[in-house]
């Protein structure tokens, strides 16, 4: 009696052992998730989504996220072309592509990627000029973006975007881009006013060769400004008038 129970105890922890063997190598993977496969520590495939059933001990999985990574990227000290220092930190959006590279090829994606961005900012930023940082980020974003995706490419890496965040400069320099700016809207308001001049100039000049073409043209525009004067309340009005006006006025009345 005692050996039939023994050996119902046995099968019972054999067959726990074999449940418990099989259980550990059941996997379930997310549709974002992916899973690296090694058999004997080689590489074996890329599986996923969905169930996966592995060998234990004699296969491991590497579970890699498919989903777009949001990284913040650490303000850096930039000196810019003209010799201007300024923090500037971005936004890199990426993903992975190829799951079997980003494990195989690189130690820690994220954190290479993360290094890379830091420098390709420094890089990039310090061969413009402050002024072309703070009006052309859009050029600055997409030669960035260029530069990360093609050096992320061997580890399967897809930088699908960069966003420079800011551009703090100190404040003297901000003085000094304010001062900066007051002279060109002077400078501005000088060449508008000049070209006024210019224009109005001209003008006057097509009027007097209009009204040089025929006298009666001037008799006509002296009697008009006589009758703009008339309306003043001005007490004494001394206006000059031609020689040929008043030749013109008598030679009328004789007629």
């Amino acid at each position: 009696m005692l050996s039939v129970l023994g050996n119902a105890v046995f099968y019972l922890v054999i067959a726990a052992i074999i449940v418990v063997f099989l259980y550990s190598g059941i996997r379930i993977l997310r549709e974002y998730e992916r899973a690296v496969m090694f058999t004997l520590g080689r590489f074996s495939g890329v599986r996923g989504p969905g169930l996966i059933l592995m060998i234990p001990i004699v296969q491991q999985m590497v579970r890699v996220d498919l989903r777009t990574i949001v990284h913040d990227v650490p303000s850096q000290d930039v000196i810019s072309r003209d010799n201007v220092s300024v923090k500037v930190n971005a936004v890199v959006y990426f993903r992975v592509v190829d799951p079997d590279k980003a494990v195989i090829q690189v130690e820690n994606f994220f954190a290479a990627t993360s290094q890379l961005a830091q420098t390709t900012l420094r890089s990039v930023l310090g061969k413009h000029e402050l002024d072309e940082m703070l009006a052309e980020r859009d050029k600055l974003n997409h030669d960035i973006q260029q530069i990360l995706d093609a050096q992320t490419d061997a580890w399967g890496i897809k930088v699908a975007n960069v966003e420079i965040k800011h551009v703090d400069i100190n404040e003297s320099m901000i003085r000094a881009i304010a001062r900066q700016a007051e002279a060109e809207r002077y400078r501005r308001a000088r060449i508008i006013s000049a070209e006024a001049e210019q224009q109005a100039a001209e003008k006057l000049v097509q009027a007097g060769e209009m009204l040089a073409r025929q006298s009666e043209a001037m008799q006509l525009r002296y009697l008009s400004t006589l009758q703009d004067i008339a309306g003043d309340k001005a007490s004494t009005i001394v206006f000059p008038v031609p020689l040929e006006f008043m030749r013109s006025l008598f030679g009328a009345g004789k007629a």
